[in-house]
């Protein structure tokens, strides 16, 4: 072999041997650094797990929920989840209980306004459904308190004094009621004290009425639980001139 084949077999030879030598046993690519599937997912789970965290400091319970619950579902074996397990039922409980206690507030209207030469304060439910029959609290300065049905329509099927049955939280219930002479869609509560009395313990009071305008008897619905009297304003009884 002449001299200058064999200077570039070995020079060859060199470059296969720099090759071999940089590259892993076994033939296997060398590492990427990147992060396993694994790694990834706890990352994932532990950035959610600080958000939970920071909705927990700042009480929005219900975007703690559902971050918790996110965390739960799509990372169950993590350590971000065994860490929201520990308060997440508690947190939810909290919320669900805060969420029925503002829907049932929600219900009520309370409102001050002038009214035929005087003043009145008013608390207002509407019943469910598609009946919407408001049940009306009233103080006014001149005529002092009442407690009444108001619909649309034509008012309700009552001569004179009636008595509507109903439940009020699942118990019997009847009420002495008049409808106004005056012709007004309503049916006024004869003893507004007693039925005051009564409603500020209940959670649902039903009443059976019977509209004019189509003659059938028909269920009130009313969740009253979030009636609040400190909302209902008082009024200074009008001076007699």
């Amino acid at each position: 072999m002449k001299l200058s084949s064999q200077r570039s077999f070995f020079a060859l030879l060199s470059v296969a041997w720099l090759v071999t030598g940089c590259s892993p046993q076994g033939g296997q690519p060398a590492a990427s650094g990147a992060p396993t599937p694994q790694q990834a997912q706890d990352a994932d789970a532990a950035r959610k797990l600080d958000t939970y965290q920071q909705l927990l400091r700042i009480k929005n319970d219900e975007m703690a929920v559902t971050e918790g619950h996110d965390i739960l579902d799509h990372y169950p074996n993590s350590a971000a989840a065994k860490e929201v397990q520990q308060t997440l039922p508690a947190i939810e409980q909290r919320w669900k209980e805060n969420s029925e206690k503002n829907r049932l507030a929600s219900m009520w209207v309370y409102q001050v306004s002038p009214m035929a030469g005087g003043t009145q304060s008013t608390a207002t439910i509407t019943s469910a459904g598609s009946d919407r029959v408001q049940l009306i609290l009233r103080r006014h300065t001149s005529w002092g308190q009442s407690v009444y049905l108001y619909g649309g329509g034509h008012g309700f099927v009552c001569h004179g004094n009636c008595t509507l049955t109903g439940t009020l939280d699942d118990k019997p219930l009847h009420v002495a009621v008049s409808a106004p002479p005056t012709g007004e869609p309503a049916l006024m509560f004869r003893d507004d004290k007693a039925f005051l009395a009564m409603l500020r313990k209940a959670k649902k009071i039903t009443l059976e009425v019977t509209p004019t305008d189509n003659q059938r008897k028909e269920t009130l619905v009313y969740e009253v639980g979030g009636f609040d009297p400190d909302k209902w304003a008082a009024l200074p009884k009008q001076k007699k001139p």
